[in-house]
């Protein structure tokens, strides 16, 4: 059916406009029928795109996200999970696990049963899953959304305010007084205007009617505070970009040098040195223990180059800052700071520099250098060639007793090794070497030997050792590290705009909550004056206003009369 909307004064509304956009005269018949109820001025009636009639699919996908009460449930959900989220610890703060298998036995050792179910759940990684990402997005959607709902029928509203508004609509403000003006009618309302000004209004008049104003700014303050948390919401969602955020951890033992995964930077532990504080400085339940008193990471950062992704090429390393770090002294370079969290007191071969030795002579036939961590493929001794079949890093057996690493981590690592030469077995012979001078590892060796010597892979003539390990209390031919450092690597692109995000809606919510936007129409038939007036808050202050600016002129009331919301009481 078609429905009229053209006012009385001649001007065509939108459907679903509630007051006349040029008059203001109540168009709904709810309105019509207790014309002592103030009037609704939200928006100043005019019609809202959520509010139309038989709404498609796209109009009811808009009329969701626009809803108040929709944005409120979403943000109570966002903030449910993300307090979930809180329960345990995040797998992104765990140092040294990265395999799923790994955080499950984390949190079924750590937590139980309950933690079992944690990590089953996806809570584990509850700000990096799909359905917490997701709440945030329809959070942006909704703000969006409800911004455009309403600042584009606002602005309409008040950028195009008529001075001489309808009888009905002003007698049907918060703030309201009528009276009988004797006298120069002109002079009084020319008189009153000059009064608001000094209240720091704007003033209009136009054939006995006037519009005073102040503090329009103010209703946008909402939506700018809405502009800010959109801008946050779109940095926070930036930091699932890799290139935008990194929060991860990284151990290094002494002399290591190790890519930052995700960049091109390498950073490489020099040193690393902790301080003990003395005895004599502890307290005495503190005495006969060791209290760290400051421990410092000597650190090397370099930047590739060149062969930066080439697998079989060693990169190319420019070395672009040296820094110590320390507790609250990070290494900061183009974003990426690397932070110093901590350590572990552990000795860790770098590398040995063991012999190959004759068992029939037992003499050496020669030395070669040996890395832990990324050994070589082929050794040359004299006229022998050693091979490497296999490598373990950190070496154990499993359920059906068959060689394994447990970790990545050259924590126990064993290198099987193919020797060739004069006076060998065509095949070669196969040779165990675990360089790990612990009881356990020696057990292996030589028990994993002597199963290759009667598998027929070996004879037995080779043995493979460190000589002289021991030097006058010290380690001889062993490169060694006896602490490994934990940093804590950092880059975060997407705070500049976090703070931004922040900084703008920290204005929208002063806008809004420190001014208030005051209209005050009046208009005289007859000799009759009427006035009215409306604030989105702080209806007390108006009313002081208006008590005041008619005391200025000749009309002596208290502000409290002038509250027409006294009829609802």
């Amino acid at each position: 059916m078609f429905q009229n909307t053209k006012c009385e004064c001649g001007h065509q509304n939108p459907i679903g406009t509630v007051l006349c956009e040029s008059c203001g005269k109540p168009l709904v018949e709810d309105l019509l029928i207790d014309q002592n109820v103030p009037l609704e001025m939200r928006y100043d009636g005019v019609a809202r795109r959520s509010q139309k009639a038989n709404p498609h699919i796209v109009d009811r996908i808009w009329n969701f996200f626009s809803s108040v009460k929709i944005a409120v449930y979403l943000i109570v959900i966002t903030l449910i999970g993300a307090a979930l989220g809180t329960i345990f610890q995040q797998e992104s703060t765990l140092i040294n696990l990265t395999e799923n298998s790994e955080f499950a036995a984390y949190y079924k050792e750590q937590h139980g049963t309950i933690g079992v179910i944690y990590h089953a759940l996806g809570l584990s990684r509850t700000y990096e899953s799909w359905w917490f990402v997701t709440l945030l997005v329809m959070i942006g959607t909704s703000l969006v959304v409800c911004s455009l709902d309403r600042v584009l029928p606002l602005y309409r509203a008040l950028s195009k305010q008529q001075i001489r508004k309808h009888l009905q609509f002003i007698t049907r403000q918060q703030v309201v007084y009528s009276a009988a003006l004797p006298g120069d009618q002109e002079a009084w309302i020319t008189d009153f205007g000059k009064q608001l000004k000094k209240k720091h209004y704007r003033v209009w008049q136009q054939d006995g009617a006037l519009l005073a104003e102040k503090n329009r700014f103010s209703r946008w303050g909402p939506y700018i505070n809405h502009i800010g948390l959109i801008i946050f919401l779109l940095a926070v969602l930036g930091r699932g970009i890799p290139a935008w955020h990194m929060d991860q951890y990284l151990a290094l033992y002494e002399g290591e040098t190790r890519q930052i995964p995700g960049t091109n930077y390498y950073v490489k532990n020099d040193k690393f040195t902790v301080d003990y504080y003395p005895e004599e400085e502890l307290a005495n339940n503190q005495k006969g223990t060791k209290v760290v008193k400051l421990y410092e990471t000597k650190a090397r950062l370099y930047e590739c180059t060149e062969s930066c992704d080439d697998p079989i090429k060693e990169p190319v390393l420019k070395e672009v800052k040296q820094h110590g770090i320390r507790v609250n002294s990070a290494l900061s370079y183009d974003g990426l700071k690397l932070y110093q969290n901590s350590f572990q007191e552990r000795v860790r071969f770098i590398s040995v520099h063991p012999s190959l030795l004759n068992t029939t002579t037992g003499k050496p036939i020669g030395s070669f250098d040996l890395l832990m961590d990324n050994p070589a493929e082929e050794y040359k001794i004299g006229e022998y060639t050693l091979k490497l079949n296999d490598y373990y890093p950190d070496f154990s057996l499993d359920e059906q007793s068959r060689p394994m690493t447990k970790t990545r981590e050259p924590n126990n690592p064993a290198f099987v090794f193919r020797i060739q030469g004069p006076n060998v077995q065509p095949q070669g012979e196969i040779y165990i070497y675990f360089p790990m001078p612990s009881e356990k590892s020696k057990y292996y060796e030589k028990l994993l030997n002597e199963s290759f010597q009667q598998r027929g892979d070996s004879t037995g003539i080779f043995s493979i050792k460190v000589e002289n390990p021991i030097v006058d209390g010290k380690m001889n031919n062993i490169k060694y590290s006896e602490y490994t450092t934990y940093l804590n690597i950092r880059m975060d692109k997407a705070m500049p705009y976090i703070w931004v995000g922040a900084g703008i809606s920290m204005i929208g919510l002063i806008m809004g909550f420190y001014w208030q936007h005051r209209r005050i129409w009046l208009r005289i038939d007859d000799g009759k004056l009427s006035l009215g007036g409306h604030t989105n808050k702080n209806s007390f202050g108006l009313r002081v206003d208006v008590a005041w600016a008619l005391g200025r002129t000749g009309i002596e009331v208290s502000p409290k009369s002038l509250d027409n919301r006294r009829n609802e009481r």
